[in-house]
This record gives structure tokens, sequence and C-alpha cells, in this order.
């Protein structure tokens, strides 16, 4: 299964009153492995950021001036998405954004070319009610560090926001797990370690006085149920 963990970051809060996205970050997942084929776009919103935005982001008007619009970036983004299933921390703020810029080009609405969504937040305020479920309450909740985030990015949220999904959905709170090298695992330096051959199996029988025992205590028991024990009866008879 190919799955999308996507985030934007935009100039404001509403598209319908002209907010635009200003970036675009996107981790590929195939049957739960990273891949690193990721998508990361900054993108020119022909307008300025909202002062709170701003402060989210730290995008300037300068720094984006050069980038690319969102005309430019539309097709490839349509075709990396395309048939995938995303994954988005509240889907409908980013959804919403961007079905407003494929919508302004014409285009099929984003959300016409993807398998499906899963919304992270929703799940995660299902098994935490009541509780802050913000990706950095999550990243603390799965011990997932995100001491390197001083301000929102889109591509560095969505990949932490991978890391916080397969936690929730696995119940493991880190990518530790090599899944694609089975030939060794890598110590707590960074070093790799080979795998030790299984040590050999070995069974041990109980002796004839071990097997005494064991009917004396049988024999006890039927006593003081005044029949056969469970453990005295035929298999066949169990059944």
């Amino acid at each position: 299964m190919r799955q999308i963990v996507l985030d934007t970051e935009t100039t404001g809060l509403n598209p319908r009153t002209g907010d635009r996205v200003i970036e675009i970050g996107c981790v590929e997942m195939i049957d739960r492995r990273l891949t690193g084929n990721n998508y990361h776009q900054y993108v020119n919103p022909e307008r300025d950021s909202e002062e709170g935005a701003l402060a989210v982001h730290g995008l300037t008007t300068e720094f984006l001036s050069d980038k690319p619009k969102f005309r430019q970036i539309a097709a490839e983004l349509k075709e990396y998405i395309n048939g995938a299933e995303v994954i988005i921390h509240n889907a409908p703020f980013d959804l919403g954004f961007l079905d407003a810029e494929f919508k302004r080009l014409d285009m099929e609405t984003f959300s016409s070319e993807i398998e499906g969504v899963i919304d992270t937040l929703v799940q995660a305020k299902e098994m935490y009610p009541g509780k802050r479920n913000s990706l950095d309450a999550l990243c603390d909740r799965y011990g997932i560090s995100n001491a390197h985030r001083t301000l929102h990015g889109a591509l560095l949220d969505s990949e932490l926001l991978a890391e916080v999904y397969l936690a929730m959905t696995r119940g493991q709170n880190s990518f530790s797990i090599d899944f694609g090298n089975t030939d060794d695992r890598q110590g707590e330096n960074g070093a790799r370690l080979p795998l030790a051959p299984l040590a050999e199996i070995f069974i041990r029988l109980a002796s004839v006085e071990e097997l005494e025992l064991h009917e004396g205590v049988l024999t006890t028991i039927d006593k003081e149920v005044r029949g056969l024990s469970v453990w005295h009866k035929l298999p066949a008879e169990i059944e």
C-alpha cells in the first residue's frame, strides 16, 4: 500500500478569503516503510502572510518571492500523489487549501486524485479523549524527539507525523526496527552488529521419580474431587 504523509503551510487560515498554500511537504511510505521518495516545495503565494501565520512558519514574502507559483508545480504534485492514501493531521484544513488551489487552475480537486484520507487528529481524539492531541503533544506522548522543531515546516512536520502515525497504529515508538536488511542489526553506537546464531534447544524430559511424584499429586486431587480430575481424563473424554 502506498501512503503519503502530507502537511502544508499557508498564508492564513481560510482559503475562501484568499489565503494560499506556501509550502508542501510529503513523505512516502509503502507497506509501512519509509522509501525516501519525498516531495517538498515552497510556493510563491503572490500575497503576504497574515501576521499570526508568519509567526508560526516564518516564511517571509521576500523568501517566497522567487519560488514557483502553484500553477507551476500543480502537475508534478498531482502525479506524485495520484492514487495514494494520504495521511494528514487535521485533514480538512490541508485538503481545503489544496482543493482550492486546484480549483483555481480549473483542475480536478486534490481530493479526487487520492485513494483516501486518514486523519490522525481524529484517530488521536478517539484514542486519547479529553487530552491534547496536537502533533507536538503526540510526539511527547510517544517519545518522539521534536527538539529541532522551532518553527512549523511542512516537510519536517510530515516526517514527525509519519513516525507518530506508525507509533499510533502498531504500538512502536520509533523507526528502530530495520525492515530492509535482516542480516544485521544496529548497536547503540550506530555500529552494525552481526546476528548471533540461535543456541541449540535442549528438551529435558521428566525423570521416573518426577513422574511418580506427579502421579501422586494427581491421585490426591482425584480423592479430593471424588473422581477423576481433568488431568487424569483422556483427551477424548475432555472434548
